[in-house]
């Protein structure tokens, strides 16, 4: 039986209400709220997601813990960056492989915030070592790649996402027929869904048609990190 009925409307109330708000006073004033229409719905979410992925790949899971599994933190990393305010905006979930350390690891994605909604596959901002190996791999491995693109492009309704750079990469040729493929910084691959999906149980479904769809391409990432699927 599914344990995820749907998002309230009282999430994005209170997304729209952090927003306004992102500061941690509010946030205090309101973790009930957070806790209830944010945190409760995404784990019986993850619940119910936790056998389509298993029986994608028995190396992925969908954890449903409030801090260190599929639910990212709501708390910003502020060390580095320019902008301080300490929460996100978004409810975020990502099922990553059995042996990923951090979020550049290959997986799938889920984003809600008031202007986007979406499913994503991929990795983003793999570490320099992991890019050259998914570049190399892409090199030596074109009609194999293109075809895992293509299968799980066409079938999910994904389309390829990410930064690129403006040049070839060092050691690869400007002639290789996936040039483009090959500058990729990102190797995501992603579509929007309707906000109002997220509202109710068939979320759970449309989800696991796109993570299948998409296994093919997940399977080429993992391969060329040497990582099993």
């Amino acid at each position: 039986m599914s344990t995820f009925q749907g998002f309230p409307t009282e999430t994005m109330r209170f997304l729209a209400g952090l927003t306004n708000n992102n500061e941690r006073e509010w946030f205090q004033a309101h973790k009930a709220d957070y806790e209830r229409y944010v945190v409760e719905p995404a784990l019986a979410l993850i619940t119910d997601l936790d056998p389509v992925m298993r029986s994608i790949s028995s190396h992925y899971r969908g954890v449903a813990k409030k801090m260190g599994g599929s639910l990212m933190r709501i708390y910003r990393d502020t060390r580095f960056g320019h902008d301080k305010t300490p929460y996100k905006t978004n409810l975020g979930l990502q099922f990553r492989h059995e042996f990923a350390s951090d979020v550049h690891a290959p997986g799938w994605y889920l984003h809600l915030d008031l202007e986007e909604a979406f499913v994503g596959a991929g990795t983003w901002h793999p570490q320099p070592e992991d890019l050259l190996k998914i570049r190399q791999a892409i090199a030596s491995q074109p009609d194999k790649f293109s075809l895992a693109l293509e299968k799980s492009t066409h079938s999910s309704g994904m389309k390829p996402e990410g930064d690129s750079a403006k040049r070839m990469p060092a050691g690869f040729e400007s002639s290789h027929p996936l040039a483009q493929e090959l500058k990729r910084k990102d190797f995501l691959i992603s579509a929007n869904l309707p906000h109002e999906l997220y509202g109710g149980p068939g979320l759970v479904q449309v989800l696991e048609e796109k993570l299948r769809a998409s296994a093919p391409y997940m399977a080429f990432l993992c391969q060329a990190l040497g990582a099993a699927f």
